[in-house]
């Protein structure tokens, strides 16, 4: 059915807005929570200590993509509603279990993989919900959807440091529940406009079964070359991506010590990555087809100079100004992956194509983290880690710059078949109809001579 533009789907937006700034609020203020790990469960005798830490937020933000592919499997065969539900149960048992840990392993598994697999598959049906709602309005409604994070990310630094400060870490976690208890309150809105697999295959017998393998896993978007180059550029492009994130406070008090307030570049880069997700995602909308990968591409190199930039700062002036750069453009990052998604591979397959995309994009943004901080603990300094983050993302957006031109090809192409098969059946009616007349006119002439 014609997406209704409206309606319920303004209350569709705000559950998925709440559900982008709780599971996004949560991750991107891991910077907080790493500080406090290391505090807590840090001893000055272990050489390993950020290595070891970072791996907890780094596995959290890492498994939430990971998930994807597997989200966007269910998503297509029990729909959004009960996903999304399910996955805010999860993610709630998982950071409630967080809080009574003693030690850091066991926050690899409660933390790291529970809660942030109840994320994914909380997060993933707030974005395919929103294409049964909306379609001319998607640009922007992704873009409000997305600046929940935002919001939330600029909140929730302050509200974590007054609640370690005051009632401790594990008090804390318990209080952050409440965010997940309320997503899956949220969940029970995605009311769903279209069919899932598992119910057309029933057909109208009123019998629900399951569809073949190959609908289940629906690789076939691979086939498409333009996705392809957009699945494997992004990868490519966050290898630095998430280590500002996890990284950045622990490099101000190695720098400043604890005469600035380190959590106001969290509250820069929430206000400004809210900022251009509603800006670009407005922009997405005039921009058309596959021409707004563009936006993406001017995102990575920004991105990507900002991080080598860190580095440079060493006034906290400074480095206030870099980081309002860099979620300005990570906002435009962010906003406009579905409606790209939406371009490259159409309304039918879009779940499972944000689902893969996301799914490999997990590695990088694993990996990063640890990296950044094996290198500090090596060489006492994040400067080289900053240094190198910023390289991925400036190749990544070289990458991308090729997909416009190959998208078009490929439509050129798919809009020369077509016409080939009407030409050929033109001239077949063609030869049919003068054969006609030419069988016609003798018997004609009988008939006259009768």
């Amino acid at each position: 059915p014609e997406p209704p533009e409206g309606g319920w789907g303004w209350v569709v937006m705000l559950a998925a807005m709440w559900c982008n700034g709780a599971v996004f609020g949560i991750q991107n203020s891991c910077g907080v929570l790493f500080v406090s790990m290391l505090r807590l469960f840090g001893s000055p005798d272990d050489k390993q200590l950020v290595f070891k830490t970072a791996w907890v937020s780094s596995l959290s933000m890492g498994m939430v993509f990971f998930c994807s592919p597997i989200v966007s499997i269910f998503t297509d065969l029990f729909g959004c509603r009960k996903v999304a539900v399910i996955g805010a149960a999860v993610g709630l048992v998982g950071l409630l279990s967080s809080s009574f840990v003693s030690t850091i392993e066991p926050l690899y598994f409660t933390y790291g993989i529970l809660f942030a697999c109840g994320c994914s598959f909380a997060y993933q049906p707030s974005l395919v919900i929103l294409g049964h709602y909306f379609k001319k309005r998607l640009g922007l409604v992704n873009g409000i959807v997305t600046a929940g994070s935002s919001l939330f990310t600029v909140s929730l630094p302050f509200l974590l440091r007054v609640l370690i400060d005051s009632v401790d870490l594990y008090n804390t976690l318990r209080v952050l529940c409440i965010l997940m208890f309320v997503l899956f309150l949220a969940g029970f809105t995605y009311k769903p406009l279209v069919p899932n697999t598992k119910d057309k295959e029933g057909g109208k017998k009123g019998k629900s079964k399951f569809p073949p393998a190959k609908k289940i896993c629906n690789f076939s978007v691979f086939k498409v070359l333009s996705y392809r180059i957009w699945a494997f550029g992004i990868p490519a492009a966050l290898f630095g991506y998430f280590v500002p994130y996890v990284h950045l406070m622990n490099h101000v008090k190695d720098r400043f010590g604890d005469s600035v307030p380190e959590e106001v570049l969290l509250l820069c880069l929430g206000i400004t990555s809210g900022v251009g997700r509603l800006i670009f995602g407005r922009v997405a909308d005039y921009i058309p087809g596959a021409k707004k990968i563009y936006l993406q591409v001017a995102s990575f190199f920004f991105i990507g100079l900002m991080s080598m930039m860190i580095p440079l700062c060493n006034v906290f002036g400074a480095l206030v100004a870099v980081c309002l750069f860099m979620g300005l453009f990570d906002g435009c990052f962010i906003c406009i992956m579905a409606p790209i998604a939406f371009e490259l591979v159409g309304a039918q397959d879009v779940s499972q194509a944000i689902g893969f995309l996301l799914g490999l994009m997990s590695v990088p943004m694993t990996v990063g983290p640890p990296i950044a901080g094996l290198l500090r603990d090596k060489l006492g300094t994040y400067d080289v880690a900053f240094y190198l983050a910023g390289v991925p993302p400036l190749i990544g957006g070289a990458v991308l710059c090729f997909i416009p031109w190959v998208h078009e090809r490929q439509k050129l192409k798919q809009r020369a078949k077509p016409v080939d098969g009407e030409t050929t059946e033109k001239m077949l009616e063609n030869e049919s109809t003068l054969v006609s007349d030419t069988t016609e006119k003798p018997v004609k002439e009988l008939d006259s001579g009768f």
